[in-house]
């Protein structure tokens, strides 16, 4: 009984403690949800680019257009074309948060039909990537994932 009395006082003492969501404090309210769809198509002989566009959708009803570019180097070769590629963002309060520069590295492969698997960061935000379509490719990359509005 002690045990749940001192569990009862530590959860009252968080809720006091605890951000109230308002209008002068929309960040209390928490982390939200929000995924990115995308068309991106690139080349690489060591350096690697490409760029596309999208859309981030999150659970708010944010949706934001985006131009996509990535770059960077690596042991890659090829070319490719990722056609209704789809990522998850982690870790964000709101959508503008998602913008600006992700730091990651990319393992893909293909022959006629190319896959492609990423993980990026930004700071507390993460981007996880996948996508299939067109190509012909082969290596490790490692660069910069850049998204802008559009």
């Amino acid at each position: 009984m002690t045990k749940t009395l001192i569990m009862a006082a530590m959860l009252a003492a968080a809720g006091i403690a605890a951000p109230q969501a308002n209008a002068a404090n929309p960040v209390a309210s928490g982390p939200i949800g929000c995924d990115l769809h995308f068309n991106l198509s690139g080349w690489s002989v060591i350096y690697k680019t490409a760029s596309g566009t999208g859309t981030i959708v999150c659970d708010n009803g944010t949706r934001i257009p985006v131009k996509i570019s990535a770059k960077g180097g690596g042991l890659t070769v090829g070319k490719s074309k990722i056609v209704n590629g789809r990522g998850r963002f982690s870790g964000s309060r709101a959508g503008e948060d998602l913008l600006g520069t992700y730091a990651g590295a990319e393992a893909h492969a293909g022959l006629a039909k190319s896959s492609t698997a990423q993980v990026m960061t930004k700071g507390d935000i993460s981007l996880s990537l996948a996508g299939t379509g067109e190509g012909v490719d082969l290596g490790i990359g490692f660069g910069a994932f850049t998204i802008e509005r559009r």
